[in-house]
């Protein structure tokens, strides 16, 4: 088991709307909490992790209700900051339907973690005896002041020896604040070692047209050269990054979705196999669950081919579970991966 990894970012209620009501028909939400760094710790805990969340809350019953959600599913939450007189953040979803996608409204401005600054965050302490820390594109999209945070994180992990892993976490709709994300992101995910994302998103924050991935089926398969030459042009802006994964997935109807797993490293390509999932439960998390996969088996894999096929598979399970959080287990996923089926165990 590795030492401890760290996550940052903000935590939020979900409210979906039930069932595949529309907004316009609910008449109640479920109500859940979630949040990207938060559902990646979440996940890193589920296999037996030790991990911790750093975030701001609001000192108010929700912030309360949402750090017992956290400690309820084992996450560290000694360096989460409660802060009064500021609000929780909030995110409603109404589900996709066969053809009709999942779409997100967010609610989150001047929220507690929204008005995080650097100087307020013990960085030292919170990563006292970690080895991961892990931070992802959702932070630098809100403020000014958050990307300022980032970098004041980045750097004293740094400086105290740690791995650091980014998660581009692309999301057009929350870049309000005058600057565009190739401008912001690139020069802290120069400063990482790990970098994860969709194909999309590597291309959104690099400006580097990314290879189709095509597949329609499990027949399907990944275009190794092209995502290797695509790779190579990655490196060339990220020289640093030493583990460079992107999660491929194709939509083809709301349940039934194509997915598999790339991985470059070391001047090789390496892929998985194609999943097919024909009953998509929830797909809310599922890059998440992919990082949390990734981030447990980089510490608890010596294979590199290992690390790939347990992140793919764990964000492949997080499809068949509702919420943000893949609750799944290190046995689960490895059953998956070698190719164990779905009968009832008794």
């Amino acid at each position: 088991m590795g030492k401890k990894i760290v996550t940052f970012g903000e935590m939020m209620m979900r409210l979906t709307t039930p069932g595949n009501l529309r907004l316009q028909q609910s008449r109640h939400f479920d109500v859940n909490f979630g949040g990207s760094e938060g559902n990646v710790a979440v996940s890193i805990a589920s296999y037996g992790g030790d991990v911790s969340l750093v975030t701001a809350l609001p000192d108010n019953p929700l912030g309360h209700v949402c750090l017992m959600k956290l400690r309820e599913h084992s996450v560290g939450t000694d360096e989460i900051m409660m802060m009064k007189g500021e609000r929780l953040g909030t995110y409603i979803v109404e589900k996709a339907a066969d053809m009709r996608a999942a779409s997100v409204i967010y609610d989150r401005k001047d929220s507690a973690f929204a008005r995080l600054r650097p100087g307020m965050i013990d960085w030292k302490r919170a990563f006292r005896d970690a080895e991961i820390f892990h931070w992802s594109g959702i932070d630098a999209a809100l403020t000014q002041g958050l990307t300022d945070v980032c970098h004041e994180a980045i750097d004293a992990a740094d400086r105290l020896g740690l791995t650091i892993s980014c998660d581009i976490n692309y999301r057009k709709n929350l870049w309000q604040y005058g600057k565009s994300a190739e401008e912001v992101l690139v020069p802290l995910m120069r400063k990482s070692d790990i970098v994860f994302g969709s194909a999309g998103e590597y291309e959104k924050a690099l400006n580097l047209k990314a290879p189709a991935f095509d597949a329609r089926s499990a027949a399907g398969e990944v275009d190794a050269a092209a995502f290797e030459d695509y790779c190579k042009q990655v490196e060339q802006k990220l020289p640093r990054c030493k583990y460079m994964f992107i999660a491929l997935r194709r939509v083809i109807t709301s349940e039934h979705h194509v997915m598999a797993g790339v991985l470059y490293t070391g001047g090789r390509l390496l892929t998985t196999r194609v999943y097919e999932v024909n009953n998509v439960i929830d797909s809310m998390g599922v890059g998440d669950a992919f990082v949390g996969a990734m981030l447990y088996a980089y510490q608890n894999y010596a294979d590199d081919q290992a690390k790939l096929d347990f992140a793919t598979g764990g964000s492949v399970l997080k499809n068949t579970i509702v919420g943000d959080y893949n609750m799944v287990t290190v046995a689960e996923v490895e059953g998956l991966v070698g190719g164990g089926s779905a009968e009832m165990r008794r």
